[in-house]
């Protein structure tokens, strides 16, 4: 069912338990993934990581970049009529928002799943905890200097909607010159990392990439994050620490 989307009834001849058992499996196990591996599985860098990552964004002419910020929508075929207007956004029908970061490797690790398809990003990005540990102090360090300048706070990659934070930076609408122009390409062609994990996301766990036909948000906001995490298990397992930048462009 997570795989490929089918439906309880259809495979109940196949492993020979009934539609509603099925689909008490299949919540339990989506409970128990999140509840096992997500603090493993889907957690904010270590002191290693966050040097690897500031050293491939170095690379990719992007020093102090920790990854790429993005949403996406889930469609919500069950929604109760009563939150249908609630939750319809532009494309009309009602979905659920996801937030995530992902690297170059497509590593999900920040991952805000829940809030209603009516939201803008700008709405999702302060109702996550993205900068809660940044906002606290406890951050971890990044130090890197560009043109001579130092700095101590690391940034995300995002499109030119989100807000002009430090912490974020987006591309240069209708660039003029040739500096300009490549670095919008550049970080264009970055910043497409979330987009590309949120597709191997969708390939790999065929659930979250057509309508949902559950009711309950608690149990569709376990199978988004349990889906999270299973994919960064894949990318953590195939994963080469030594592996150039260029071994995955």
């Amino acid at each position: 069912m997570l795989a490929y989307d089918m439906l309880a009834d259809a495979i109940d001849e196949y492993i020979k338990i009934g539609e509603s058992t099925t689909i008490e499996s299949l919540k339990r196990f989506c409970r128990a993934i999140v509840e096992v591996f997500a603090k493993q599985h889907l957690r904010s860098p270590n002191a290693n990581e966050v040097a690897r990552l500031l050293h491939v964004g170095k690379e990719r002419g992007f020093p102090g970049m920790l990854g790429s910020l993005n949403c996406m929508h889930w469609k919500w075929k069950n929604c109760p009529t009563a939150w249908a207007g609630q939750y319809a956004g532009r494309s009309g029908t009602p979905t659920i928002i996801l937030e995530a970061v992902a690297n170059y490797d497509l590593w999900i690790w920040h991952a805000h799943f829940g809030l209603p398809g009516s939201n803008n990003d700008i709405n999702v990005l302060e109702a996550s905890y993205l900068f809660a540990n940044l906002a606290s102090g406890i951050a971890l360090p990044a130090h890197y200097v560009i043109k001579g300048n130092e700095y101590n706070m690391s940034y995300y990659l995002a499109d030119g909607f989100y807000p002009k934070w430090s912490t974020l930076v987006q591309t240069i609408n209708d660039p003029c010159g040739h500096k300009k122009t490549l670095f919008a390409m550049k970080q264009e062609a970055c910043q497409k990392d979330v987009e590309r994990a949120f597709e191997v996301l969708q390939s790999r766990f065929a659930i979250v990439a057509g309508p949902s036909r559950f009711w309950n948000k608690h149990v569709l906001h376990d199978i988004m994050i349990a889906c999270i995490i299973m994919h960064n298990m894949i990318i953590e397992d195939e994963r080469n620490v030594n592996a150039t930048i260029n071994d995955w462009m």
